[in-house]
């Protein structure tokens, strides 16, 4: 969308909603056969047409409202595909853990270390706001330990879980962060979080506010069909990864892909035109929603069906993950990175998805 004014609304934003719904309403279920490719594929094209409609509004808003409606989309589509897969696929405790460890590993190396790259390579030493990046940490840092780490060394329940008590303990406490964070961001320090040498093209490509409340109605129900899509294809990641042979965390890693993916772009184009700033705010800011909100409503669903949620990491992907925050902290440090960083963080990306397959 950049670079241009926005006064359409693309057709196929406006179909694939709809196919989606009517695909799952007539098809239901889908097993591991060839028709899953095909959902599988509407459902990739409402998860785009989803966050377009979500970028449409993002624009009219202004940063850092605009990142947050991003942000929240995205968590949606997320929260969305985990409650499908945990009420319709094969039991997996461990699917609420992974998605978060593979959401927080994705986009602090992943998708922050290719928008350095991309920025580095336009301007060699790119410049952020040290105060908006250093406030991502402070909130994303604790959140994931809590999340993460620290039901590992409780013992008020065995291994990677926490007791009920504890577990709508934490809830509250991602949720209370979240919304601190928001304040924060929106009100008493907006402009920590503002672009830094902002392209003047933005402001020309703001659309209308008719066409931002067109996206806003159109944006329900690309989410909904989504929701379907993933409740349809449950059973078929669930087999597929199964006879593939690989890890069960893989499941996770496909979540945080499908949500992750679109937002990409949407961060590599404000890396590509000199706002690294919100490239961050996108990138981090989708790792604290995806947390502050996803683990209270999974939690509450869990409590309601029941369902046993292992949110402990293993030793190995504890360190890495506090490896990646320390290097995250150097890199967000000085207000200033280079093509250096992003390198090392793609690195650490590549380190993680090698350990998956060779733990």
């Amino acid at each position: 969308m950049a670079g241009a004014p926005i006064d359409r609304i693309p057709l196929h934003t406006i179909l694939l909603p709809a196919l989606g719904i009517v695909t799952y309403l007539l098809i239901g279920k889908i097993a591991l056969e060839p028709l899953a490719i095909v959902v599988g594929l509407v459902l990739l094209g409402n998860v785009v047409a989803a966050v377009h409609h979500a970028e449409v509004v993002a624009l009219r808003v202004g940063e850092p409202f605009g990142s947050i409606v991003l942000a929240l989309a995205v968590t949606i589509i997320e929260v969305g595909l985990i409650v499908s897969l945990m009420l319709t696929g094969e039991p997996n405790p461990g699917i609420l853990r992974d998605a978060v460890h593979a959401v927080v590993m994705m986009v602090v190396h992943g998708l922050s270390g290719l928008c350095i790259v991309v920025a580095a390579l336009r301007q060699r030493e790119v410049e952020f706001r040290l105060e908006g990046a250093n406030a991502f940490l402070a909130v994303l840092i604790p959140m994931a330990v809590l999340v993460l780490v620290l039901p590992n060394h409780v013992v008020s329940a065995p291994g990677p879980y926490y007791s009920p008590l504890q577990l709508g303990f934490v809830a509250v406490a991602c949720l209370v962060l979240l919304i601190a964070f928001l304040f924060i961001q929106t009100t008493w320090h907006r402009d920590y979080f503002l672009p830094v040498g902002a392209a003047p093209e933005i402001e020309h490509i703001r659309p209308t506010a008719r066409f931002a409340l067109a996206s806003l109605g159109l944006l329900i129900p690309a989410l909904v069909s989504v929701v379907l899509l993933a409740k349809a294809l449950a059973p078929a990641i669930g087999a597929g990864i199964g006879a593939l042979g690989a890890p069960i965390a893989l499941v996770g890693v496909v979540i945080a892909a499908i949500v992750l993916l679109p937002e990409c772009a949407s961060a590599l184009r404000a890396a590509a035109g000199n706002r690294l700033q919100s490239s961050i705010n996108l990138s981090l800011g989708s790792a604290v929603a995806t947390i502050g909100l996803s683990v209270p409503v999974i939690a509450a669903v869990s409590e309601w069906q029941h369902y046993p949620l292992a949110l402990g990491i293993s030793a190995g992907d504890t360190v890495l993950m506090t490896l990646g925050f320390g290097v995250a902290i150097v890199t967000y440090g000085t207000g200033r990175t280079t093509l250096l960083a992003g390198i090392v963080h793609l690195v650490l990306l590549a380190t993680w998805v090698f350990t998956i397959f060779a733990p």
